[in-house]
């Protein structure tokens, strides 16, 4: 190799170096990008009615703000509240679980896999030794409160940037490419921008039809709490594989206090529900969307959460979905496809 190559190399590899010490900096970035596009198809789709693009992104900002104010207004007092019941109701659930597991013993049941510690420890005794170390960590928390904080208004501005200029930050991205293959990266771009879209949209739909059905079906069988378990089933819904099983736990828990049958009932619903979601509204919804095999999906949510933690978990279908557009476009059809034996 020529001494230019070797330097190329090692510039490189510290380009390399340097962009995993800010991971979590373009993490929050894509964020604002799927925010962005989000955003930029609403002004878009208002500019199709002859609307100047200034015009369409006040109406598309006014009109967010005014869903976020009315979300926060209505929707999160009463959610605060119920949750708050269900934080109190979950030791008496414990309890009986607890008392269930006393029973089985008592009738001699030879059930080898129940946990022990639920004839001997309750919740609150085993969260008692925690107490000191959540007064240790206090200042430690209202640390990461601010950083939070922070990183969400570095979110918001960035997507208010990008929004006012979509096509300036584009053509700054392009020139991180070769000027051979910028006109291809600009086509790449917006198949990125297509799927991405298309794949909010749909778990959008999705996430609503979630909580709207749960909703419904809990507040038929008389479970207590609907508007918390229906908002979590389709915010949760929002992280494949994971949310879904994790959306059921609190509805059983609550059940459980009621009445023993409905803890099946719930369960059959939640089966219903994720059926029918499955198998009939996202073929419709996800036409259009970049396809992600099931083994895909679940390997992909474990390598971005184990390698960025919750924001990487959270985002992990967005960056598989952009990252399979480029794989798919640049490597296969740009370089693979055109491999040719010499």
């Amino acid at each position: 190799m020529k001494l230019s190559q070797w330097f190329g190399l090692f510039c490189l590899m510290i380009a390399g170096y340097l962009l995993w010490q800010i991971r979590q900096l373009l993490l929050l970035l894509f964020m604002a990008i799927v925010l962005t596009t989000a955003l930029n198809r609403l002004v878009r789709s208002l500019e199709r009615f002859k609307l100047k693009r200034q015009s369409g992104i006040f109406l598309t900002l006014l009109t967010a703000s005014l869903l976020t104010v009315l979300f926060f207004g209505l929707i999160v007092p009463p959610f605060i509240e119920q949750f708050q019941n269900l934080i109190i109701q979950i030791p008496r659930a414990w309890a009986k679980v607890r008392e269930f597991g006393l029973t089985l013993q008592a009738k001699e049941l030879e059930w080898e896999w129940f946990p022990d510690f639920l004839a001997n420890r309750s919740p609150l005794e085993s969260l008692q030794p925690l107490v000191p170390r959540v007064f240790q960590n206090f200042f430690s928390f209202f640390s990461n409160s601010v950083t939070a904080f922070l990183q969400i208004l570095f979110v918001f501005a960035m997507t208010l940037m990008m929004l006012l200029n979509p096509q300036g930050y584009r053509r700054s991205a392009l020139k991180l490419f070769p000027s051979f293959y910028r006109h291809r990266a600009d086509e790449i771009l917006t198949l990125s921008e297509l799927a991405l879209g298309n794949w909010l949209t749909g778990t959008l739909i999705n996430c609503v039809f979630i909580g709207v059905l749960s909703g419904l079906g809990l507040w038929v069988l008389q479970i207590k709490l609907v508007l918390v378990h229906a908002l979590m089933a389709g915010i949760l819904n929002f992280i494949p594989n994971i949310g879904p099983a994790a959306s059921v736990v609190f509805p059983i828990m609550i059940a459980l206090l009621d009445e023993p049958w409905k803890i099946w009932a719930v369960l059959v619903l939640y089966f219903i529900i994720q059926n029918i979601e499955s198998y009939w509204l996202t073929p419709i919804v996800m036409a259009k969307q970049v396809s992600l095999l099931p083994a895909v999906t679940l390997i992909a949510q474990i390598f971005f959460a184990s390698t960025f933690g919750l924001l990487g978990l959270l985002l992990a279908l967005p960056l598989t979905v952009v990252v399979k557009t480029w794989v798919e476009e640049a490597i296969f059809k740009d370089i693979l496809d055109r491999w040719q034996m010499s």
